[in-house]
């Protein structure tokens, strides 16, 4: 089970609490694969959403495939994501409690075959709650530096 990460998106563990995690396919075309295989992909500004019992991506850009013809995709275009329909479930109940949302944490190939996405049930942070992250962050820097030393 090789997994090689194409593209990560570090502002959501820096902006939101990561609730639950999970692994989904997702539907690309030819020329967006080809891309993803060239790691030209962005999940900064990514989230998904349920509708009715389909899960979509939207905001990830995936730019066009260079060697692409008139048949290349549009960089944003909302992608359907594949989850099982338990696990739609279990997120159309979470997904109603307030302040809760999917944002796509990394995506990968798995078995240099298959584009994964993983997607997380998050809740946003506050100010405070940022900075007493960096703080934390920063006290563990210190300490391995320390054990480091001795």
């Amino acid at each position: 089970m090789a997994r090689t990460v194409v593209a990560r998106n570090k502002k959501a563990r820096h902006d939101y609490f990561i609730i639950e995690t999970y692994e989904a396919g997702i539907q690309l075309t030819g020329t967006e694969i080809k891309s993803v295989r060239a790691g030209k992909v962005n999940l900064k500004d990514g989230y998904a959403r349920i509708i009715g019992s389909e899960v979509w991506l939207y905001n990830v850009h995936i730019s066009p495939y260079e060697k692409g013809t008139y048949y290349n995709h549009d960089p944003l275009r909302p992608r359907k994501l594949l989850l099982r329909s338990e696990e739609i479930k279990r997120l159309i109940g979470k997904i109603k409690e307030k302040g809760l949302t999917l944002v796509p944490l990394e995506m990968y190939l798995k078995d240099n075959k298959w584009a994964k996405i993983e997607l997380a049930l998050v809740k946003g942070k506050t100010k405070h709650d940022k900075r007493e992250s960096i703080a934390e962050r920063d006290a563990k820097r210190a300490m391995e530096k320390a054990l480091k030393r001795h």
